[in-house]
C-alpha cells in the first residue's frame, strides 16, 4: 500500500509527508474531509503535525479525492484504537518488545504469543509497526502482568527475532 502512495506523491514531498501523517495516525479522507474514524479533523491540525501549511494539506486531500485508487485506500482507513504501550507501566501490565531481523519473517507473532500462552501469561494487546512506514519496526506485546525475565532466552529462540526488551 505505502509504495503505491509514495509513487503517487513522488513529485510532491510535502504532500507525501501529509499522506504519511494520515496513514500513521489512521486518518481517512472522505468527501474531501479528514476523519479520525467518525470525528472530523481540521486540516490545520494535520498541517502542524506534518510541518506544512494548511494549503498543502488541502491540496493533498484534493489529490487523494481525485484519484480513484487513492480515494479507495484513504476512505477505508480507520484508527485502530487506543494503544496501551505508553500506559503499561502505570497499569502494572507487562510489555515485551521484539526487534525482528527481517520484519517480513513469518511466525514471529505466533512464536512470541505461544511462549506467553505456555507460561500462563494473558495477552491484552499486540501491536506491530508497519515495516514500510517505520525505519525500525517492532512487535510489541502487552500482557496482563509483568513478563518473567526468564522468558527472554525463549523469545530469542523464535526464528527471526534479533532483540528482546521486557519491561
Amino acid at each position: 500500500m505505502w509504495s503505491k502512495i509514495a509513487r503517487y506523491f513522488s513529485d510532491h514531498p510535502k504532500r507525501l509527508n501529509v499522506a504519511k501523517v494520515l496513514v500513521e495516525n489512521g486518518l481517512s479522507v472522505r468527501d474531501g474531509k479528514i476523519f479520525c474514524n467518525e470525528i472530523e479533523v481540521p486540516p490545520v491540525r494535520v498541517a502542524r503535525v506534518a510541518c506544512v501549511d494548511r494549503r498543502t494539506v488541502v491540496e493533498t486531500v484534493k489529490m487523494i479525492t481525485d484519484d480513484e485508487e487513492l480515494r479507495t485506500i484513504f476512505s477505508l482507513i480507520r484508527n485502530a484504537g487506543a494503544s496501551l504501550r505508553e500506559v503499561a507501566r502505570p497499569l502494572n501490565l507487562g510489555v515485551v518488545e521484539i526487534t525482528p531481523v527481517d520484519p517480513k519473517t513469518v511466525g514471529i507473532v505466533a512464536g512470541v504469543t505461544s511462549i506467553l500462552a505456555q507460561n500462563g501469561v494473558s495477552i491484552r494487546q499486540v501491536l506491530t509497526d508497519d515495516p514500510e512506514l517505520s525505519p525500525d519496526p517492532k512487535l510489541t506485546v502487552i500482557a496482563d502482568r509483568k513478563i518473567p525475565g526468564e522468558l527472554i532466552p525463549e523469545f530469542l529462540k523464535v526464528k527471526g527475532v534479533a532483540k528482546v526488551s521486557v519491561y
